[in-house]
């Protein structure tokens, strides 16, 4: 007579079946779509050695997005600019970038040169976004600077206005927003704020009803539904944008907080830049919104027709770049290198997260090698121990190869800056980090402006006047323990 069959034993087969399975759809998965070749290595060794948390790990944060697209549909480009006006003759130059997909139009001035001309075909080509001519661009310093000028602007609006934060956090600066919102909105204008369900996890129910009762309307970013945790975890809106009316627009690395105007007990006043764009380019950002508006709605609202090219205005030379997973090149890291190459004389870069791919790495350590003077203003401190042990890693490589460093002692510095021979510059949302090139939404303003280019660079020097500049003989010298947090942060920069 057979033995009865153990119900138990029946259905570990099943489960030690349905693992052999999904181990093995993954990694013929893996073998398809891995991006490098060291990275799918990474990832089998880790299902192999780790049951069950090797595939989870995975699949929450490995899997490539640019084979497994969230946004299926096209995405849209901006409205043609009208021209009413051409710039004065004196500014066109032979040989220059043609604007906006008008070939009548004459070239921008300034935008000669191979790295600028290279910048134009990647964004242009890959995205849909063209460079834009006849854009006001001001520069707008720390927190009290930014919102007074927002808050100016928002009082202005007279018929739609547009926000979108990765952060949006309740406090002083979000009641004044909503007591605007609620006045703006009984004024007929129309109010729409998008904001990541992870980055403003602490906004509470209770302000986002206050909102949907005034008539506003608002919506999370991915937010965390039952069958798609495992999809939208790892994929986060970074961007911060405001535009009013289709015409004024505001980006760059400020978020909605207290904190930028007020600090906190931790790392004290956070710093940051933000640009302030009238024209063309205004629009375009616009239009990155009403792309995210549609993704998270599902509603296609009308694009914004941009201010024409006004004989006059500014010229200040515009290209907006919106990056995300689902494009098929990591297209904030191509900006990044092509910028750093095409350097002949200077690179000054800001950004708290500086974790950079081994592309971006051998660009700055190459340049400074090769006479380019390279410079990297970081703050003291960040919002995490993890992120400053793995960030200062990459010091001591830099620092051999010629790159000056100097660590900002007065508070958080936040902003995302890279200024390249003062005339070529870009502000905006992206870390230099593999989250920003690889996972997150983001949005940079790439400014081909002489003037801008070294507003920036004096404002870099002047910060860095009054920061450390690292000795590479005695930060060689640090102590070991040092070295060695180092080197285990580093081996977690692939998640940061």
């Amino acid at each position: 007579m057979s033995n009865p069959v153990n119900p138990r034993h029946v259905w570990l087969t099943f489960l030690i079946t349905g693992y052999i399975l999904l181990a093995l759809t993954i990694i013929v998965r893996l073998l398809l779509h891995g991006v490098r070749p060291s990275k799918t290595l990474a990832w089998l060794l880790a299902i192999f050695t780790l049951p069950v948390g090797g595939i989870l790990l995975y699949l929450l944060v490995g899997r490539n997005r640019r084979k497994l697209k969230v946004y299926r549909q096209p995405l849209r480009t901006p409205l043609p600019v009208p021209l009413r006006e051409t710039p004065r003759a004196e500014e066109a130059q032979n040989g220059g970038a043609r604007i906006q997909g008008h070939p009548e139009q004459p070239a921008a001035p300034g935008i000669q040169g191979h790295p600028e001309r290279m910048i134009q075909a990647i964004i242009g080509e890959h995205t849909g976004f063209p460079l834009t001519a006849g854009n006001e661009a001001t520069l707008l310093k720390d927190g009290q600077q930014t919102f007074e000028r927002i808050f100016q602007t928002l009082e202005a609006a007279r018929e739609t206005i547009h926000l979108q934060y990765y952060i949006f956090e309740e406090g002083e600066l979000a009641e004044r927003l909503f007591r605007l919102f609620a006045r703006k909105e009984a004024q007929g204008v129309e109010v729409r704020l998008l904001y990541d369900s992870i980055g403003s996890f602490s906004l509470s129910k209770t302000y986002r009803e206050r909102l949907r009762h005034a008539g506003i309307e608002a919506h999370a970013f991915l937010p965390f539904r039952f069958g798609k945790f495992l999809r939208s975890l790892n994929y986060r809106n970074h961007r911060k944008i405001i535009v009013v009316d289709g015409q004024t627009a505001f980006t760059g690395g400020i978020n909605i907080s207290d904190k930028y105007l007020k600090g906190d007990e931790d790392l004290r006043m956070w710093h940051d830049m933000n640009l302030m764009l009238r024209g063309p380019a205004a629009a375009h950002l616009d239009t990155v919104f009403l792309n995210d508006w549609e993704l998270v709605t599902g509603r296609r609202l009308p694009l914004p027709s941009p201010l024409p090219v006004m004989e006059g205005v500014p010229y200040a030379p515009v290209q907006v770049l919106a990056s995300s997973p689902d494009d098929d090149f990591p297209l904030m890291e191509q900006l990044y290198f092509a910028m750093i190459n095409g350097a002949r004389e200077s690179i000054y870069i800001t950004n708290p997260y500086l974790i950079p791919s081994q592309a971006i790495q051998l660009a700055l350590q190459t340049a400074a090698m090769g006479g380019v003077d390279v410079r990297i203003l970081l703050s003291d401190r960040t919002d995490s121990r993890l992120v400053t042990w793995c960030v200062r890693s990459y010091f001591q490589q830099f620092l051999k190869a010629g790159i000056r460093i100097y660590l900002y002692p007065g508070g958080f510095l936040h902003s995302k800056i890279l200024t390249v021979d003062d005339r070529l510059a870009t502000i905006g949302t992206a870390n230099m980090d593999n989250r920003s090139f690889q996972h997150n939404y983001e949005v940079n303003a790439v400014v081909f402006d002489r003037q801008t280019a070294i507003g920036l660079r004096e404002d870099f020097l002047s910060d860095s006047s009054q920061s450390m500049e690292l000795d590479p003989d005695t930060f060689s010298r640090r102590p070991w323990r040092h070295k060695l947090a180092e080197g285990a942060a580093r081996v977690m920069s692939p998640l940061l």
